[in-house]
């Protein structure tokens, strides 16, 4: 059974023998850059860049679903792309219009 499969991915028109499998395989590597960039602290992140990476994670996720043959390993990076990103655009809207523990300066009551 597992040699079956293994042949039909190996046949598929989007299998490893085609840059169809290939090109996304690679895209993963964005994903795990962005994933590293975790620990990265949030006022050295980039609006553009994730805004960028968020925005090719959402287009080629719709993409790769209504093409033929539906494309699933575009399909998973598109995702982890679009996840990644958008984790990261919180993580930089929050410092920056949404601080914590920055003290608000002191009323005169007088």
């Amino acid at each position: 059974m597992a040699a079956s499969k293994l042949q039909a991915l190996w046949n598929h028109p989007a299998g490893p023998k085609t840059i169809h499998f290939w090109a996304p395989t690679f895209k993963w590597g964005i994903s795990i850059a962005n994933i590293a960039d975790f620990a990265k602290p949030p006022e050295k992140l980039s609006y553009p860049q994730q805004i960028a990476v968020t925005a090719t994670g959402v287009i080629w996720s719709r993409y790769s679903t209504v093409i033929t043959p539906k494309n699933w390993n575009l399909f998973s990076v598109n995702i982890a792309m679009a996840g990644t990103g958008i984790y990261q655009l919180s993580r930089k809207i929050k410092h920056d219009y949404f601080p914590e523990g920055k003290a608000e300066p002191a009323v005169a009551t007088e």
